[in-house]
């Protein structure tokens, strides 16, 4: 047994010993799940590669798995010292018809972005005790109203790199619409291994008003054993939101285990879109980041919820989780090795040299505050850009050419109709 499991139990800071052996020899999500074990997911690559130079706003493609492979490796180690034991490959909007609409598949083929992010996911993942999901996300084709064959047809070559390398379990994550999220189901299932669904909607449900339950028990019916959300919202939110996706699957007489991975912004002023119609969206939300105290927060609102794959999504960093990773480590029967930097709860402070700051070395004091954000002349909250616009409407079919010059004058056009409405 490790030193920092020993002291776990000296302290008892422990479930029980099953508990604690059964994580340790537990293999598979869903024999973790049905032992009532936390699991813990990772943080938001593509927002996290963005800030460090690897990744490009706007199309959001995962080429640095190739390109530098060195960056999504360290990122996945950060992760993973920090208490996640789940490693996502590294492959959101890495279907070919989004890479070829952004101008990738020139450069590198969609299968070897697929094939090095498995290869970098399943290498961290064999340094701790850690599984492997493969991951497939909305599409350009499906906004663009193409045919279900066309669009499965594009989710079976990311399940096909993801058999080649035996990932442990499979994610439809980032669904706006629950036809499609179905769909993505439907395609992950044929593979027999575990499959869980994640869309990114709030408590309006889907982007054409289905509700967050009947999206539930749809997404269960499809196949898959783990449901939740993803993205888009903040964690109170997604929590919020994935217990009506639990009363629907309830409702309907269906069993399944729950996830949540949500933003690490505070977004209370979204509409159904969530947080790309905020005006803030992606440049300027580093105001709305939420700290590792609401972190600690987050994890146990979503664990008395009965949700057992918690993780995060875009803004969330390794610290984040490691937060997450603290604040159920009684119920997990583990720390992080990365708690043992800066000490429970602030403990670490008690080193510093000056004294008022030696005084905040304790929980209670961090809990307790309510963070300036030192702008004194910006607005607690905006005005979501909501434009209305969705799946089969034209503005939102997709196209491989740069926007036009009489595009960008279309939108922005309509952007001062909406701001000056």
């Amino acid at each position: 047994m490790c030193p920092l499991l020993s002291r776990l139990i000296e302290r008892k800071h422990y479930k029980s010993s099953v508990c604690v052996w059964t994580l340790l020899l537990s293999q598979s999500i869903l024999e973790r799940l049905k032992a009532g074990e936390v699991v813990i997911g990772d943080g938001g690559f593509v927002f996290a590669l963005e800030k460090r130079g690897y990744v490009k706003a706007g199309p959001w493609t995962p080429e640095a798995a190739v390109t530098h492979p060195e960056a999504v490796r360290q990122l996945h180690r950060e992760f993973l010292r920090a208490g996640s034991n789940v490693m996502q490959t590294f492959t959101f909007y890495a279907s070919d018809d989004k890479l070829e609409n952004r101008g990738q598949t020139l450069v590198i083929s969609g299968a070897k972005i697929n094939e090095a992010a498995c290869d970098l996911a399943r290498e961290v993942a064999s340094e701790g005790n850690a599984l492997v999901a493969g991951g497939v996300c909305q599409t350009p084709s499906y906004l663009s109203c193409k045919s279900e064959a066309d669009v499965k047809a594009i989710f079976k070559k990311q399940l096909d790199v993801f058999l080649k390398k035996n990932v442990d379990f499979l994610i439809a994550e980032y669904f706006e619409h629950i036809e499609e999220a179905e769909w993505a189901v439907q395609v992950l299932k044929t593979s027999g291994k575990p499959v869980a669904a994640s869309m990114c909607i709030g408590p309006e449900g889907d982007m054409h008003g289905v509700p967050a339950g009947d999206c539930a028990a749809r997404l269960v019916k499809a196949g898959a054993q783990i449901i939740g959300v993803n993205c888009h919202f903040d964690p109170m939110t997604c929590v919020k939101t994935v217990k009506m996706m639990k009363e629907g699957v309830e409702k309907a007489g269906l069993k399944a285990h729950y996830m949540v991975q949500p933003l690490a912004f505070h977004t209370p002023d979204c509409n159904c879109q969530g947080f790309i119609d905020l005006p803030e969206f992606p440049f300027s939300l580093e105001p709305r980041i939420l700290t590792r105290w609401d972190m600690h927060k987050y994890a146990r609102e979503a664990y008395k919820a009965g949700i057992r794959f918690i993780g995060g999504c875009c803004g969330f960093e390794p610290y984040h989780i490691r937060a997450v990773a603290e604040e159920l480590a009684t119920e997990r029967g583990i720390l992080p090795a990365a708690s043992e930097k800066h000490g429970m709860w602030g403990a670490g402070l008690e080193m510093h040299t000056k004294p008022w700051v030696r005084a905040r070395s304790r929980r209670e004091y961090w809990e307790h505050l309510l963070p300036a954000s030192g702008r004194p002349k910006c607005a607690s909250l905006s005005t979501p850009e909501g434009w209305g616009v969705t799946k089969g409407h034209a503005d939102l079919l997709q196209h491989k050419e740069a926007t036009s010059s009489q595009e960008m004058t279309h939108v922005l056009d309509i952007q001062k109709s909406k701001m000056s409405a």
